[in-house]
């Protein structure tokens, strides 16, 4: 695609260059990869002044001699050399250029090319992203580059965990700031939406650039410790085009937790007792149920995306486009629906000396959530039941009964999925509206105004009907119904000036500004309609207010040496008088060695350069009740006083911490950038080191001392070092066959370098147990490491129930015998990815893969013993995987290390293969047909359902490295075409 500079360049190219010669012939040029019309190629006769240029629709003319040789070239593309033989027209097609260097990369509040760029950046256009079934966005960056890894569950929209270079934090959010078009949006979600992606239309973007180290990421100061992802969405342009894509997918679950069959289970439940005692074998069945199979369903979902690009009124570049997602889950009843609506106008004035861009965008994203709860019930249930029962006054499904009562125990997952319905609606707007005026007095100054709007007004419903079966045997269950709302609101205004010029072999950028913006949340947690005695739950927090003051120098000597200063000081509400305001300064040094006298012979290295980096960014993402305020929370519905004839509901004070601040992150980075053999071979390498200080953790206070037991405070240091490392290359490149492909790949290493008072913070959660964590934050040890007994094994290998190791020799087995085992940070990333075209055929697919990461087996751990197969009063399943171990209590083995197991993989992500039509017609540039598989292949050694542990969904409450309940990722089936006018 044409990059900006491209589009700076325009009018410079479209002059023709000379006019000489006998036979006159026309042509078109175009676009590869898209068939879009090239306007301001060059085209001349090679060793001659004849020339000319493309028009807007790519058209060209010119007067050659039989056997001249034409030259094609073009900012950004190969050049291409065709001899002339008397052919009547000449139609071209123009493959971008191999180098990236004069590419040009998004930055904070500006914009530098890939060769001047003194941080460490990285830019994705649309050309290189992922390719499959992608719905929400952050997922055409998956694998694509190194320091990124983005984790996205099964369920239908779903938000994805995205890390750069691991997070900054522990405790607070490791999430990276997201601008889209210069709006830095929220990372809160809102009541019925699945995250804050999830409203964004994938086709509407153009680039991504990721911002990784703190020379790069300064200049947003407070929110840049986690990195930055800048979106760029697609704009309008003059040449007229239109665009049509759909796609349709065909799903289904692969992979689920081994369970016994009924028949299975009937011998278990005969032949196994329970501590001794025979199970009642009248609680047994004649069914063969695998509920499993009976929650979950094959899917069939679809895109269609219409895009349409051109000049309206001949003066004013406009791009228009509207995407319809349908999106079924593989859980039953989950599905995601979304409409976008975009505008985007750019319009020149004033000489081109006044550009406004606007951008415009509607999402209505409709959701039906379904209870992931029922995934583990499913494992659970009774295989010897059937699904629906004539007489059951439960709706006509089964359920476990004494008389009309409902049993103690699991109830039916099935019923408990179809008799609820869960419904949520998000309507989304946003946008900015951008002026960028260049000072017609002093052309090397700019003025850029930047306003951002983003509003989210949802709904959500959750009911259940009166005829579904619960456990509570206290109240004539009459079903239930909840309606909640929520709007959220984000103000942005940014000001900035910009100075730019050359003198002479000295290159000057300054830039200086201002920045507010303001997040406003309120909402209504309904009540329970069915019950008279419930109230709504209203809230309104408080406004969140930053505030910035940034200035960058960018020096450049020589074409060799630049230098790069960023400070930004960032103000914000969340914290008292004392503590709202901070510095992030950074610098950084770049040197071009491959522009050095000595280097510029050279036919191995035609780019290398060094880069050193210093910054130090923050991290202030805590919720709004934690925010230093004075809050207060109304008391029980039952705690009231009576002022004469008036009630009055009880008020408590809230906690809260005066000294709350933000913690820091200080990063130092050494970098080089490689290019070798004209480019054709280019990528970087990166050692960084992250410490993070004054850490944002919930923590116990003493009784008595504030309005909790345990409040947010700043305590402990995080320090990450890694390495990172990428290639690109083309392995061949013709006009018949282009190879190329990608690797990367970050090592990292994660320590707890203090914690208040050196004492360890005990985390990670899981089931199974009452009160049980097992995981640990520890001074030099990894975050969330694993801490666990270690197992006892006979003679046989076979692991003795109950047994542990007395590591501290005191001949007692208690919390002194634990100790760290692994942790849940990979060690290594890798992500590879491979693109080939042979004529008009394209194949391309994505490969990932972690080394040294580890989960703990909660589903394992909390389900497979023997002492289950007895659920209350009834009967229920356990995974076949206890005839392993032969467990018998849960109790007993919970913190065992054996749960603890390597999850490292390698997953095939996406695999495509297409067809490209071309010329169809005078109006239908080109037809491609395409078709694919989704999460084709998973290797690893790890036992449970997926070695990557998602908290994706609203249902699901997992902790970092902990496996209890996944939702699956289902093996997609794909089908799609693009339609090119």
């Amino acid at each position: 695609m044409k990059t900006i500079k491209n589009k700076l360049l325009f009018l410079l190219f479209f002059v023709p260059i000379g006019l000489f010669a006998q036979t006159t012939i026309k042509g078109t040029v175009t676009e590869k990869s898209t068939s879009i019309p090239l306007p301001g190629v060059n085209v001349v006769v090679k060793g001659t002044t004849t020339g000319t240029a493309t028009d807007f629709d790519g058209n060209f003319q010119i007067e050659v001699n039989n056997g001249d040789v034409i030259v094609f070239t073009y900012v950004g593309y190969q050049a291409l050399e065709i001899t002339y033989s008397g052919q009547p027209t000449l139609d071209v097609q123009l493959s971008e250029d191999a180098s990236k260097l004069d590419e040009i990369v998004i930055i904070g509040y500006g914009t530098t090319t890939k060769k001047d760029a003194t941080g460490s950046v990285e830019a994705i256009t649309s050309e290189d992203f992922t390719k499959g079934n992608i719905v929400t966005p952050e997922n055409l960056l998956n694998g694509r580059i190194a320091g990124v890894s983005i984790n996205t569950s099964g369920a239908p929209g779903s938000g994805s965990q995205i890390r750069i270079r691991g997070g900054a934090s522990i405790n607070g959010s490791n999430d990276p700031l997201i601008i889209i078009d210069g709006l830095p949006i929220s990372n809160d979600g809102v009541t019925g939406s699945r995250g804050v992606l999830a409203s964004i239309n994938p086709n509407d973007i153009d680039s991504f650039s990721v911002l990784k180290d703190a020379s790069a990421t300064a200049i947003y100061g407070s929110r840049a410790s986690n990195g930055v992802i800048i979106i760029v969405t697609k704009k309008g342009k003059s040449t007229f085009s239109a665009t049509y894509d759909t796609q349709y997918s065909f799903g289904e679950v692969t992979n689920t937790i081994d369970v016994f069959s009924g028949d299975e289970y009937r011998n278990l439940v005969t032949s196994q007792p329970i501590n001794g005692t025979t199970l009642d074998e009248s609680l047994l069945g004649t069914a063969s149920t695998n509920w499993q199979d009976e929650i979950f369903r094959n899917t069939v979902s679809s895109q269609h995306n219409i895009s349409m690009q051109g000049s309206l009124f001949k003066a004013l570049p406009a791009r228009f486009s509207f995407s319809v997602v349908d999106q079924e889950g593989a859980l039953q009843t989950s599905k995601f629906e979304r409409r976008n609506l975009s505008l985007a106008l750019n319009p020149k004035l004033f000489d081109d000396h006044l550009k406004i861009s606007l951008n415009a965008n509607l999402a209505y994203e409709d959701n039906r959530f379904a209870d992931a709860g029922q995934i583990g019930a499913a494992m659970r249930y009774d295989p010897t039941k059937p699904v629906f029962d004539p007489s059951s006054p439960f709706g006509g499904f089964y359920q476990h009964r004494t008389g009309d009562q409902v049993a103690n125990g699991t109830t039916n997952p099935v019923a408990k999925l179809l008799q609820r319905t869960d419904l949520g609606d998000a309507n989304r707007f946003y946008g900015n509206l951008n002026f960028d005026y260049k000072f017609h007095f002093l052309p090397e100054l700019r003025a850029v105004i930047n306003l951002g709007y983003d509003k989210t007004e949802a709904r959500g419903s959750d009911s259940r009907d009166v005829l579904q079966a619960t456990t509570d045997q206290d109240i004539l269950f009459k079903g239930e119904l909840r309606r909640n709302t929520q709007e959220r609101t984000n103000e942005l205004f940014d000001g900035y000036l910009n100075y730019k010029k050359d003198f002479n072999n000295v290159g000057l950028d300054l830039t200086a500004g201002y920045s507010y913006q303001k997040f406003t949340n309120q909402g209504k947690n309904g009540r329970n309609i069915t019950d008279p005695l419930s109230v709504d739950d209203i809230y309104l927090d408080p406004d969140v207010v930053l505030i910035g003051f940034f200035g960058r120098a960018n020096v450049a000597l020589d074409d060799k040496y630049a230098l790069t200063f960023t400070f930004r000081r960032d103000g914000t509400s969340r914290f008292s008088k004392e503590n709202q305001w901070g510095n992030f300064p950074a610098a950084a040094f770049a040197w071009t060695i491959s522009n050095e006298d000595f280097m510029k012979e050279s036919e191995v290295f035609s780019n290398l350069k060094l880069r050193l980096g210093y910054g130090i960014t923050g991290q202030q993402s805590i919720s709004e009740k934690d925010i230093f305020l004075n809050r207060y929370r109304g008391g029980r519905t039952d705690s009231q006083f009576q002022f004469n004839n008036q009630v009055i509901q009880s008020l408590i004070a809230s906690e809260i911490n005066p000294n709350l601040k933000w913690e820091e992150t200080t990063t130092l980075e050494v970098g080089v950038d490689y290019g070798l053999f004209n480019n054709k071979v280019s990528g970087s390498l990166n050692f960084f080191q992250k410490n993070s200080t004054d850490l944002l953790f919930t923590a116990a206070v003493p009784d008595g001392a504030n309005f909790s037991n345990s409040i947010i405070q700043n305590i402990g240091e995080l320090q990450i070092q890694g390495l990172e490392f990428s290639v690109n290359t083309d392995v061949v490149k013709n006009d018949d066959l282009s190879i190329d492909f990608n690797f990367n790949a970050t090592f990292l290493d994660r320590e707890v370098k203090e914690l208040a008072l050196g004492q360890d913070v005990r985390t990670g959660g899981i089931s199974g147990g009452t009160g049980s964590n097992i995981q640990i934050h520890r001074e030099g040890e990894a975050p969330n490491s694993f801490y666990v007994f270690k197992q006892l094994y006979d003679n046989n290998g076979n692991p003795i129930e109950g047994a542990y190791a007395d590591l501290n020799g005191d001949n007692v087995i208690n919390d002194n015998d634990r100790y760290v085992k692994e942790n849940p940070g990979a060690n290594a990333i890798f992500g590879f990815q491979s693109n080939i075209l042979y004529k008009n055929f394209d194949f391309a697919f994505n490969l990932r893969a972690n080394l040294g990461n580890y989960v703990y087996n909660n589903v394992r751990s909390s389900r497979s013993q023997y002492e289950l197969l007895l659920d209350n009063a009834v009967l229920g399943n356990i995974p076949t995987s206890v005839l392993e171990t032969n467990f018998q209590r849960t109790a007993d083995v919970i913190t065992s290390d054996i749960f603890v197991e390597n999850a490292s993989f390698l997953r095939m992500d996406n695999i495509t293969l297409g067809y490209t039509f071309n010329d169809v017609s005078k109006v239908l540039k080109s037809i491609r047909v395409w078709g694919g598989v989704q999460n084709v292949f998973t290797i690893t050694n790890y036992s449970g359902l997926d070695p990557e542990v998602t908290d994706n969904d609203s249902d699901l409450t997992l902790t970092l490295g902990i496996d209890n309940v996944v939702y699956p990722r289902p093996r997609t089936i794909l089908a799609g075409a693009n339609i090119k006018f």
